[in-house]
């Protein structure tokens, strides 16, 4: 039996809609990951996207465990001396409560050009209200 090696004109994509109310960050972010890159599938092939598509609503309701609002700290760089920036994750729930996700999901990509192509494929928004409803995306209930 030969191993067949799917491309990614071939992959069969489905939409998944996610309903993070009251879900953990952290697990809720390793479900998204393994749909994005496709490892539910039985033609999984790690060096070509053939994941899903996923929908996640209600980012802004989102859990961490213990004390990570408060001691959680997101960090990035300007590129320039002296350019570090520090923001708590109850900082960025408050004015980005999207990126909090993206930022989880993102780490558990390849660090290459096929996790940056994978990301594209997660559409996070805060309310209930999405604008993929013409791809009649099936629900995905965490586990």
């Amino acid at each position: 039996m030969k191993t067949v090696s799917v491309k990614r004109e071939d992959a069969d994509r489905q939409w998944h809609l996610i309903d993070l109310e009251g879900a953990t960050v952290g697990r809720a972010a390793t479900q998204i990951a393994s749909l994005l890159r496709g490892k539910h599938k039985p033609s999984f092939t790690p060096n070509q996207d053939t994941g899903d598509f996923v929908i996640v609503v209600n980012a802004d309701k989102v859990a961490f465990t213990g004390d990570k609002w408060n001691k959680k700290i997101y960090y990035r760089h300007s590129g320039y001396p002296g350019g570090l920036r520090e923001t708590t994750a109850g900082e960025m729930r408050e004015k980005f409560p999207e990126r909090i996700i993206e930022i989880a999901v993102r780490g558990m990509l390849p660090k290459n050009k096929l996790g940056r192509q994978m990301i594209k494929k997660l559409k996070v928004y805060t309310g209930t209200e999405h604008n993929h409803s013409a791809q009649q995306p099936t629900p995905f209930e965490l586990a």
